[in-house]
């Protein structure tokens, strides 16, 4: 008996290495959660700070850098197919960028968010949706932009600067006007 219990003694002195880099491990996982979760608690993307800058690709397949659109007004919508409340104000979107397109001031960029490309297209489709829209594979956009749902609206100034947050649906094309319009008298 005493020479199985020097045995175990003996083991558990030899591999101090191990237990090193178990802790070590121990310690790089929570480390990892505590920065998982003071990203979650930051809340969204605030005003005046600068917008992180994404590369869309379209539903055609073209990739938009919004970092290339500097020196225009950029409008960030977020959106799903499934989504009641983005279908109030598709048509108001829809409206005033034609209204800003011939201009070339203004960009607008639909992210749609958790869907399927068939349900997305169907939906531009039924709301004559012609600006630039593409998915958000991974949610990477909308994890930048810390979004915390859908429709979320973000504008974004000429220097790329978040100068307007909506979280839900506009109400009306004239509440879109009068935050970017503004924004083009400068």
């Amino acid at each position: 008996m005493i020479d199985n219990t020097q045995a175990q003694t003996e083991k558990k002195k030899r591999n101090p290495l191990g237990q090193i880099l178990l802790w070590g491990f121990v310690i790089a996982l929570l480390g990892i959660v505590a920065v998982q979760l003071s990203r979650s608690q930051r809340g969204t993307v605030q005003i005046g700070e600068q917008a992180p800058d994404f590369v869309l690709t379209t539903f055609e397949g073209n990739q938009i850098n919004t970092a290339d659109l500097r020196g225009k007004v950029i409008l960030v919508n977020f959106w799903a197919s499934w989504c009641n409340p983005c279908e109030l104000e598709a048509p108001d979107l829809q409206t005033s960028w034609e209204m800003y397109e011939p201009t070339g001031e203004v960009v607008y960029l639909g992210v749609d968010w958790t869907d399927t490309d068939t349900e997305a297209r169907e939906y531009m489709e039924r709301f004559g949706i012609t600006y630039l829209s593409g998915p958000d594979y991974g949610t990477r956009i909308s994890q930048a932009y810390r979004t915390t749902g859908v429709p979320e609206t973000y504008i974004i100034d000429q220097d790329g600067v978040l100068v307007f947050v909506k979280k839900g649906p506009f109400s009306s094309l004239q509440e879109i006007l009068a935050v970017i319009d503004p924004l083009l008298e400068n």
